[in-house]
């Protein structure tokens, strides 16, 4: 009786460790040349990182609170940044910047709304501030 109780017991134990709760999040970060860094954190349930940079001294901050919020970078060449901050519940946001010197900050704090950004060449500066519910804001920049 306790062999079977203490074989229950670790079967449920290593369970624990293996399998997801439906609340988890994720995050996903690839990384190619040298120097470049990501890093961020999330409070709430369901929410999403995705990060690609390749190339050299490219930097990524993500910080999610609240629920179901979705954010990605990809960037390719060097000494780019792209920080995004989300507050609040299904919020979108995503940059790609293509090129080097880049800056791109995207603040949401509110739920439902969605933010996109590219931007090309060198020295492109992008910001966008979303505050309530259900904005959509994107921009597309060439520079230099």
């Amino acid at each position: 009786m306790i062999r079977k109780f203490i074989l229950t017991a670790t079967t449920a134990v290593f369970a624990g460790f293996i399998a997801l709760p439906a609340s988890a999040n994720s995050i996903s970060i690839e990384q190619y040349g040298w120097g470049n860094s990501a890093g961020g954190d999330q409070i709430g349930a369901r929410n999403r990182i995705g990060v690609y940079q390749d190339g050299k001294r490219n930097g990524t901050v993500i910080q999610q609170r609240g629920r179901g919020n979705t954010a990605a970078t990809g960037q390719e060449g060097r000494r780019n940044a792209a920080d995004i901050w989300q507050h609040g519940k299904g919020n979108s946001a995503g940059v790609g910047q293509f090129g080097r010197d880049h800056n791109a900050i995207m603040t949401q704090d509110g739920n439902g709304n969605v933010a996109a950004g590219v931007q090309v060449g060198k020295g492109c500066d992008g910001e966008v501030t979303q505050s309530g519910s259900g904005n959509v804001a994107a921009f597309v920049q060439t520079c230099k």
